[in-house]
């Protein structure tokens, strides 16, 4: 009995080669990587477009307002009550707190504070 043997056939090296990026595939795929983080900026400006920052120099125009000089045991509730006593007083609380660029609802002895003209008539 005889062998036969084959030749086996060595297969070709494989090249591998880097990939090589020019500066147009550069920019594509830095464009690519910053996709998601534009895509969310660009929601968050359509969703909060309409608010704007509120700063303390505008204030009122001259003739919107009367003052009150706060008395002792005066609150902002309690000159609300007084001044608008047909209307909710949080919203006037909110009013005179805004109209006035209060921090905090409280308020000082002497303190001067701008009322909105539309509740004058009430007092």
């Amino acid at each position: 009995m005889t062998a036969i043997s084959f030749p086996t056939s060595v297969p070709a090296p494989v090249r591998t080669t880097r990939l090589r990026l020019t500066v147009r595939g550069r920019r594509v795929l830095a464009l690519l990587a910053a996709l998601p983080a534009l895509i969310a900026l660009g929601v968050a400006m359509a969703l909060g477009g309409g608010a704007a920052l509120a700063t303390l120099d505008g204030g009122a125009p001259a003739g919107s307002f009367e003052s009150v000089v706060v008395s002792a045991g005066d609150s902002l509730w309690s000159i609300a009550e007084q001044v608008a006593p047909g209307h909710d007083p949080r919203d006037v609380v909110d009013q005179i707190a805004r109209l006035n660029a209060l921090d905090g609802v409280s308020v000082q002895v002497g303190q001067e504070l701008a009322i909105p003209l539309e509740y004058s008539d009430g007092r």
